[in-house]
């Protein structure tokens, strides 16, 4: 359960982280037409990379969905976490990996190349950007441990020796105990509803 918590608290940290970048300055677009005094448009992160609201949402909805979910649906709930965590690095890594910038910047600001004076980029957002991929797949490999001991739990328990199961009978009491411990405690003779508790006939004095 601590592993699910840790996870769900990382991937809302990395939707919030999401949420900021798409709000940071990712690339200024300088433009002179000629006519009027040389202006900047400033490219927001929503508006260079428009998956990062989407993928802010996944993030957050994976984080909710964590509370839900169990078994081979929390392991594909996983993989979607680790597939959307490389969409997030891509649209990180891809503001350093491309050469030019400017015809996509010019087009994004409704700017014609031919006035194009120059672009300038800002790696602020996508540096936030990568950190919430980052999070978001430690947050995925999270998800799948969990998922994995949720299923190996009961197979546990079902395979425990005979032995084993009593002695977890006798501490929970009758009440807690499962039908196939009950049967476990008859076949080796033994009472599973009654209490043990000190033989009266052992108190000093005998009973005297």
């Amino acid at each position: 359960m601590r592993t699910t918590r840790t996870a769900q608290v990382l991937l809302l940290v990395a939707a919030l982280m999401l949420w900021g970048a798409s709000r940071l300055p990712w690339v200024d677009v300088s433009s002179f037409d000629g006519l009027g005094q040389p202006k900047t448009t400033t490219l927001s992160g929503a508006a260079w990379s428009t998956a990062l609201i989407p993928l802010a949402l996944l993030a957050g909805a994976a984080a909710v969905a964590a509370l839900a979910v169990r078994g081979w649906a929390l392991r594909l709930l996983a993989l979607l976490v680790a597939v959307a965590s490389a969409g997030m690095g891509y649209l990180a890594i891809s503001l350093w990996a491309v050469t030019d910038v400017s015809v996509r910047a010019a087009d994004m600001a409704q700017i014609a190349v031919m006035f194009l004076v120059g672009t300038q980029r800002h790696y602020w957002g996508a540096g936030v950007t990568l950190a919430a991929a980052v999070l978001t797949l430690v947050g995925a490999v999270l998800l799948m441990r969990s998922a994995g001991r949720n299923a190996a739990a009961p197979t546990t328990s079902k395979y425990a020796a005979p032995g084993a199961r009593r002695e977890a009978a006798q501490e929970q009491g009758a009440d807690g105990m499962s039908e196939r411990m009950m049967w476990d405690a008859l076949d080796e003779g033994h009472d599973p509803t009654r209490n043990e508790g000190p033989d009266p006939s052992q108190n000093d004095g005998g009973g005297k």
